[in-house]
């Protein structure tokens, strides 16, 4: 069965494997149709026994989820809806990292392209990562902008990947390639790219075939740990920080340099970069 529930995702549902594919051209930003969808499909099968696997991979061949929509800056606005349904306690951001975090069912990313930002927050938000060799990049490179990590970022990396290579990850604002984020913990593996398609199938199949409350016992008994105390100091930070006027201003020039262009997203990193560097003379 495949159908499309909103423009930005395809879905099909087989054997208890859910396949969502991410559709948001032309670079695939977590915007408010793009979370809606995502947020709606997991809410639709949440208690759907028939599904115990959901993967997620991109139509896009460069990019998984870019990063959350700069335009944010001029529409600020624009997330009001989500916000009112988020818990107690957190931002919209976090509330929808810690939705798929929440998920009953076992949660897949595949990743053959780039993820940055909230687009990294959704790949290491889910129970397992997959990342192919050459392709597969992650980044939190919100500092870059003049913030930090807003959507749950900082708190996964932390207890994911430890406190130094989260404040690596966070100020470094680098891209990681796949080996490298499968040494740091960040990812389940990396995979040659020809063969993470296979690779996350067979896992996929093999684990919706499990008897019945095999997956929700194990989720049960390895759940997601407490990070609320973390998430109210990470949007207290990240708020101090986008309330200011540098941040603005960084993200303003980014998208006027091209940000969320496809040039500009390759490069989005030294973009920045160069936008922080003084002119000559």
């Amino acid at each position: 069965m495949s159908q499309r529930l909103h423009a930005s995702l395809q879905v099909s549902i087989a054997s208890g494997v859910a396949r969502v594919t991410l559709s948001n051209p032309p670079v695939n930003v977590l915007g408010v149709e793009l979370m809606t969808g995502i947020r709606d499909f997991l809410q639709s099968v949440r208690e759907d026994d028939s599904v115990r696997v959901i993967v997620f991979d991109s139509a896009d061949p460069d990019f998984f989820i870019a990063h959350v929509d700069m335009l944010l800056v001029d529409a600020p606005h624009a997330f009001e809806a989500l916000a009112k349904e988020a818990p107690p306690g957190l931002n919209v951001f976090q509330a929808f990292a810690e939705l798929l975090r929440q998920q009953p069912q076992l949660t897949i990313v595949k990743l053959a392209g780039i993820a940055r930002g909230g687009g990294a927050e959704f790949v290491i938000a889910a129970d397992m990562a997959f990342a192919a060799i050459g392709r597969g990049r992650l980044a939190q490179c919100e500092a870059l902008g003049g913030i930090v990590p807003g959507g749950g970022g900082t708190q996964y990396l932390a207890h994911r990947l430890g406190r130094n290579r989260a404040l690596e990850v966070i100020l470094g604002a680098d891209l990681f390639d796949a080996e490298a984020a499968e040494r740091y913990g960040w990812i389940n593996r990396a995979l040659p790219a020809d063969q993470l398609d296979a690779f996350v199938e067979r896992l996929a199949r093999n684990i919706a075939a499990l008897p019945a409350g095999v997956v929700a016992a194990a989720k049960r008994a390895v759940p997601p740990v407490d990070l609320s105390e973390g998430f109210a100091r990470e949007n207290q930070a990240w708020a101090d920080l986008f309330a200011r006027p540098a941040a603005e201003r960084l993200l303003r020039r980014g998208l006027a340099a091209g940000a969320q262009t496809r040039e500009g997203e390759l490069r989005l990193e030294a973009l920045f970069r160069e936008l922080a560097t003084p002119a000559p003379g």
